[in-house]
């Protein structure tokens, strides 16, 4: 089944897995998932296909790995701060 999950929500989503899990068991796992970006969407399963890591110890490890393969826009405009300044 197909799903979907924003960005802001990828943490819980990420924590459904059992680690430690491999890159290979983790894409495969959300490979019906979509990402949904600021701009646009994703596969998640691609994404985490695209890290570096060959296993990841936590669902942070696997967060961190999976922001530094996002697009630039995935977060919405550069150099752009939704806080007050």
């Amino acid at each position: 089944m197909a799903r979907e999950v924003k960005l802001s929500r990828l943490e819980s989503t990420l924590e459904e897995l059992s680690y430690p899990v491999t890159r290979d068991d983790a894409a495969t796992e959300f490979e019906d998932t979509t990402l949904l970006l600021a701009d646009g969407e994703l596969n998640l399963g691609e994404l985490i296909s695209e890290t570096s890591a060959d296993e990841f110890d936590s669902d942070q490890d696997l967060q961190d790995e999976i922001n530094n393969v996002l697009p630039r826009e995935a977060v919405g405009e550069p150099y752009q701060s939704e806080g007050e300044g």
